[in-house]
């Protein structure tokens, strides 16, 4: 069984008020992830703000 069958199977026998704290949490997880790949980002540009701009000259 793969993950995400286990994962299927495990949260369809929650109760709802469990699913939507499964649901909240994985939210949770993809917008930690998104907040890092941006601050991520945000380094990376501000390292190389000099070569950018002179990339878009």
């Amino acid at each position: 069984m793969s993950i995400e069958e286990k994962l299927i199977q495990d949260f369809l026998t929650l109760p709802d008020d469990k699913k939507i704290e499964v649901i909240d949490f994985v939210e949770f997880l993809k917008n930690r992830s998104n907040k890092q790949m941006d601050s991520l980002m945000d380094d990376i540009i501000n390292e190389n703000i000099e070569a950018l701009r002179e990339l878009s000259k």
